[in-house]
């Protein structure tokens, strides 16, 4: 059983492809959980309690836990969603080369998929490639306002820049364990994309706080059912300010969210 496998079973089981991003921001967890020895392991409990019931998977971002606690806080975390039968993604971006990299691959020694940089070319993710029961989701069309700077090039063959890294995509995949990050903000990249890579489940982030086209995510992001769209913000901070009860509107706001996706299934 590889990840997009795993994946599949989850959203059949909970009925829903809404992937819980825990960028558990220090400075945005309530204050109550900031005298516990793991503030972002605290948080992320309860957070994983409150919506373990409408999640296909979570996906942390390394960002938010490099730092010696930061790193105790991330193990606490996966091994606590796999113990609720949920997958998890660890949003890297990682590529380097040589050695460097195939240290970076080590990180799917703990989670179960990851996102990495294509930019550096093949070679710069061939470790994570290579670890075929785990998932690799390669940077292809993100939804931040500059990726347009890089991705939307043209290239001498006429093609944008993002659709030669979906066609590389598609060749690595050997082992049927890579998918493409695409964001929601930019549905006819979307469509454009399915199009071309008919087989390659997608991440789609920017569902939540960036107010991407959640019709678009689901139409275009799923391949034969599989795929993940993500909200962070939207789900996690969703209680901001209620205290002690900030979980409880995560929970609701990701019940809600599948629902808003559940319609377009």
């Amino acid at each position: 059983m590889g990840f997009f496998d795993d994946v599949a079973a989850r959203i059949e089981q909970v009925d829903s492809v809404v992937c819980v991003g825990l960028d558990a921001d220090m400075d945005r967890i309530p204050e109550h959980l900031l005298e516990k020895d793991l503030p972002r392991w605290a948080f992320n409990r309860r957070i994983i309690d409150a919506t373990h019931g409408h999640a296909a998977a979570y996906k942390p971002n390394a960002a938010f836990y490099e730092d010696a606690d930061g790193w105790r806080s991330l193990r606490e975390t996966i091994a606590y969603a796999h113990g609720k039968g949920v997958p998890v993604l660890l949003d890297a971006k990682r590529a380097d080369i040589g050695n460097t990299t195939r240290k970076y691959s080590q990180l799917l020694d703990e989670a179960d998929a990851i996102t990495v940089n294509p930019y550096m070319g093949r070679d710069s993710i061939q470790p994570f490639l290579a670890r075929e029961d785990k998932g690799v989701f390669v940077l292809c069309r993100t939804s931040n306002p500059g990726s347009a700077d890089l991705q939307s090039l043209t290239l001498e063959t006429g093609e944008p820049l993002y659709e030669r890294v979906a066609a590389l995509c598609d060749l690595w995949n050997e082992h049927g364990n890579v998918g493409l990050v695409v964001g929601a903000t930019g549905p006819e990249e979307l469509e454009s994309l399915r199009e071309q890579v008919p087989d390659l489940p997608f991440l789609v982030p920017g569902i939540g706080a960036q107010g991407g086209d959640a019709e678009a995510a689901v139409e275009f992001g799923l391949a034969d059912g599989v795929g993940l769209v993500n909200s962070s913000r939207g789900i996690i901070f969703a209680g901001e300010g209620r205290g002690e009860q900030f979980h409880k509107a995560a929970g609701q706001a990701a019940k809600k969210l599948k629902n808003r996706l559940n319609q377009y299934r």
